[in-house]
């Protein structure tokens, strides 16, 4: 993402709107509301899709198998969707979903499936229309967007779900359960790490010429981000790595792999962020980055700090791990190092050990009784059944929304400018304290004709 300039537009939210009274309602993110929109009457819930190929497309099948019903498909990319497309040969297609959502008077609920510079419009644009909501990891790209979604989703007493489908697993639910035990005493530091990123990064923008491709709307797929010329390096999975259009390795996994971090130790704002990395320009995420988190104490639980790693790099192996045993269960892995032992997991919160083995072996005997309702259906099911029943999902945006927040403020680290400096940061009034040309990056600045008005 470029620097704001004269060309941009911001939002049209100021920090009045985006903070103002609602910061006190986020001084508790486990808020839900007290009601949400009623059921549809016949039973049935209809859904739209939102970028409705590669995961949108999953996404919709899910929801289908849960017994919704798909209604209107969207994508600026019809070559992506067009699985999808025949797959629901009754669903009414559109590129833009602006259009879709004015004339589908019958939609109930939409999925937001698009590339992570979408996910903030979209979102609410359908919430604005008080239609009930699933967006892909991450919930947004930046910050404030995902400030926004949160107040929003309160204000339409919407359902929501953002798509960290650990969030609705066994494991998750497993180390909460633990740690609040205390079967590893006080949790000081932890460590998480992907093998992401697996596309192009420390790159520069592409200066090749390459035509349009039938059935894509390249403005559209722009979207609410700088116009540039069309490349196919972009499309249909490179994004990720673009400023302008992803949130590199750390957005893509982060949302899943710290979110048993984040609910396990009720974490909320990060009181400073800071980044060392490969190297790094305004056109691409660097290819390695690690990214340091404080987090003051909450509740009972000690101040802790949250190590990030990607591209490779990893923390120290932990004492405690036999020699003969691989320090990676999966692509993605997490540390809990507490005061009485170690404990980690994989990338969605599955398969959580302690740590020597042996240890997990006699605990497997005795653990914790179970104190979180387990999640019966898929993901997107469990959003469904909220949807149909007036209840809430299981990763709400007020749970997710400051999940994406901790997310994002990383990539606010690492942004160039910002590469070693240590960011304060006044979660409450969402303010970068000690650098302003680091908090002109907290907040969204769309071009002409997009906005986040609520």
């Amino acid at each position: 993402m470029k620097k704001p300039n004269d060309a941009a537009k911001t939002s049209g939210l100021t920090r009045r709107q985006f903070v103002g009274a609602g910061a006190a309602a986020l001084a508790s993110f486990t808020f839900v509301p007290n009601h949400v929109l009623a059921s549809p009457p016949s039973g049935k819930l209809n859904v739209a899709t939102i970028g409705a190929g590669g995961m949108g497309g999953g996404n919709t099948n899910n929801c289908a198998k849960a017994g919704a019903n798909i209604v209107a498909l969207c994508d600026a990319d019809w070559r992506r969707a067009d699985g999808t497309f025949k797959r629901y040969p009754k669903a009414a297609r559109y590129k833009d979903f602006r259009k879709m959502l004015d004339i589908e008077k019958s939609i109930d609920a939409v999925i937001v499936a698009t590339p992570d510079h979408f996910h903030a419009v979209a979102a609410m644009a359908a919430m604005r229309r008080k239609k009930h909501v699933y967006v892909q990891k991450p919930l947004t790209r930046l910050v404030g967007e995902a400030r926004a979604l949160t107040e929003a989703a309160r204000k339409y007493k919407v359902v929501t779900q953002m798509g960290n489908q650990g969030h609705s697993g066994d494991g998750v639910r497993d180390i909460c359960e633990w740690i609040w035990a205390g079967v590893i005493g006080d949790v000081e530091e932890v460590h998480a790490w992907t093998n992401r990123p697996v596309w192009p990064q420390g790159i520069g923008r592409p200066t090749d010429k390459h035509d349009i491709p039938d059935g894509l709307d390249w403005d559209l797929w722009i979207g609410p981000s700088p116009m540039r010329p069309y490349h196919p390096r972009y499309l249909p999975f490179n994004w990720r790595g673009w400023w302008d259009f992803g949130g590199g390795a750390l957005a893509d996994m982060a949302c899943h792999v710290l979110d048993p971090v984040f609910w396990a130790l009720k974490l909320k704002y990060p009181t400073s962020v800071e980044a060392s990395c490969t190297p790094v320009n305004d056109e691409t995420f660097p290819l390695g980055s690690i990214v340091r988190y404080q987090f003051p104490a909450r509740e009972s639980m000690p101040a802790v700090k949250v190590h990030w790693y990607d591209g490779g790099l990893k923390p120290e192996r932990p004492e405690a791990l036999e020699d003969n045993r691989k320090l990676n269960q999966a692509s993605s892995n997490v540390l809990f190092i507490g005061s009485k032992g170690v404990l980690r997991c994989g990338e969605y919160g599955d398969n959580p050990q302690l740590l020597p083995y042996s240890r997990m072996r006699e605990f497997a005997k005795n653990k914790p009784a179970q104190t979180l309702k387990r999640i019966k259906t898929s993901h997107e099911g469990n959003w469904v059944e909220a949807c149909l029943t007036g209840g809430q999902a299981t990763s709400h945006f007020d749970y997710a929304g400051p999940l994406t927040e901790m997310v994002t403020m990383g990539n606010l680290a690492i942004r160039p400018e910002n590469v070693g400096k240590k960011l304060l940061w006044d979660g409450a009034n969402m303010k970068v304290t000690n650098d302003a040309t680091a908090d002109e990056y907290v907040r969204p600045h769309y071009r002409d004709g997009w906005s986040l008005e609520m």
